[in-house]
């Protein structure tokens, strides 16, 4: 029996772990609907290290881009280490920050969680795209969904440094193999992603709205176009602040 359960475990790609831990997320808010009270840090950040995996199979080319997830999840681990039991919850670590009024310091973790949530709205609309249009090259998907998430961020000198990357991007094939078991058909690979991005997408929503609630004065922070949704197969943005 428990060689039959490891054996099915060895079976499951990445993709396909972090999509039974986001299952998992229960987002806590009180009756009258007001305020989010609690969001699961932990398998926010496993989705975020299995970009990170992705990155390393692409090989060097995103050097950059990993090590700069790397450091905002060290930072989230490193306070939700100091007590687990209160900062496992993301609403716990921004209250803590807005309250002493650090969250806009450079490796702040707040700042960290604004930039990973970018991160994964990037990833997770990249696998839509690419689950949508596998005839598509990856260098124009990787394009559009840059445009359409990180570069409203991005100074010129973080957009020029993605010009170059874009260049290095690995073909459709490649990087579909870094996302999933070389044995596992495409078919199914697709409803993998669809499954995560079902999963993902109302979580990085109430993140966004969550930034915006508890930390009041973000206008340095973020943009009022926060989060965006999937519409056939192009990106449709929802404007927070409409």
């Amino acid at each position: 029996m428990k060689r039959k359960r490891y054996e099915m475990e060895k079976k499951k790609t990445e993709l396909q772990t972090t999509i039974e831990e986001l299952s998992l997320i229960t987002i806590t808010k009180p009756v009258d609907d007001t305020e989010i009270t609690h969001i699961p840090l932990r398998p926010l950040l496993s989705f975020c290290n299995l970009i990170i995996q992705v990155l390393d199979k692409i090989g060097p080319t995103m050097a950059v881009l990993r090590q700069d997830i790397d450091q905002n999840i060290q930072r989230l681990e490193k306070l939700c280490e100091t007590d687990p039991c209160v900062y496992s919850n993301l609403v716990e670590i921004l209250k803590k920050e807005r309250n002493e009024g650090t969250y806009k310091m450079v490796a702040s973790c707040s700042r960290a969680l604004l930039w990973l949530t970018r991160t994964m709205d990037f990833s997770v609309g990249l696998l839509r795209l690419l689950s949508k249009e596998m005839s598509s090259k990856m260098e124009e998907l990787v394009e559009e969904c840059y445009i359409a998430t990180l570069k409203p961020h991005h100074g010129w000198i973080a957009a020029a440094a993605f010009k170059v990357c874009l260049k290095l991007v690995p073909d459709n094939n490649t990087f579909m193999d870094a996302i999933g078991a070389k044995d596992q058909s495409y078919e199914t690979l697709r409803e993998d992603i669809d499954t995560l991005s079902s999963l993902l997408t109302p979580i990085l929503k109430e993140i966004s709205i969550l930034l915006v609630t508890i930390i009041t004065d973000l206008s340095l922070l973020y943009t009022t176009k926060v989060f965006f949704t999937f519409k056939f197969s192009r990106l449709t943005y929802i404007d927070l602040c409409a």
